[in-house]
C-alpha cells in the first residue's frame, strides 16, 4: 500500500514547485498528480465553477488513492481545501493521507501570483477568502516564504518520517 501526499495551500504558494522538487527525492514507485491537469477533462463543464471545483477534486484524489492503492507514492499538487480533504480522506481509510500546507505570507503569494510564466494574477483580492481556507493546525503549516524549494522537500521528507502530516 503506498499513500498520498497532498501538497495544498493558497494560489501563489509554491506548490508546484515544492512538488516537483518532493518527487526528485522520492523512492520510486512515486507519481505526480498535478490537479490542474484535471480541469481539461471538463469537454463541457457544468455552469458554475463551486460545482465543477468539487468534481474536480474528487477525481484528483480519487485519482491519487487509485495509483496509491498499487504501491505508490502519489503526490497531489492543488488547491485542496481542509475541509474537502478530511471527507475524502475517510473515504479511503486503508491509504495512509499526509496534508501539507504551504503558507507563506499573502503578500508573498500575492508577488509570486502576479510574477508567474503562466496564469498570472495581477489582482489577488478575489484569492483572498482561498487564503483564508487555509489557517489549519500549525503542524500541517510550511511557511515557506524565502526558502528554497528543494530545501522545503527536504522538510516536507523529514515531516513525513516523524509522521508530522498525516491525517487520523
Amino acid at each position: 500500500m503506498g499513500s498520498i501526499i497532498v501538497i495544498s495551500g493558497p494560489v501563489g504558494a509554491g506548490k508546484s514547485t515544492v512538488a516537483k522538487a518532493l518527487i526528485r527525492s522520492a523512492a520510486p514507485p512515486a507519481a505526480l498528480i498535478e490537479g490542474d491537469d484535471f480541469w481539461g477533462f471538463l469537454a463541457k463543464p457544468k455552469p458554475g465553477r463551486p460545482a465543477n471545483f468539487q468534481t474536480i477534486m474528487r477525481a484528483m484524489f480519487r485519482a491519487s488513492a487509485a495509483i496509491a492503492a498499487d504501491g505508490y507514492e502519489a503526490i497531489l499538487d492543488f488547491s485542496i481545501p481542509p475541509y474537502f480533504l478530511e471527507r475524502a480522506a475517510a473515504r479511503v481509510a486503508e491509504t495512509p493521507v499526509h496534508f501539507v500546507v504551504l503558507r507563506p505570507s499573502v503578500e508573498v503569494c500575492a508577488e509570486r501570483a502576479a510574477n508567474r510564466g503562466e496564469g498570472t494574477i495581477a489582482d489577488y483580492g478575489p484569492y483572498r477568502d482561498l487564503y483564508d481556507l487555509f489557517d489549519v493546525p500549525e503542524r500541517h503549516i510550511v511557511r515557506n516564504d524565502e526558502t528554497a524549494a528543494s530545501d522545503v522537500a527536504a522538510g516536507i521528507r523529514e515531516g513525513l518520517a516523524s509522521g508530522r502530516f498525516k491525517l487520523g
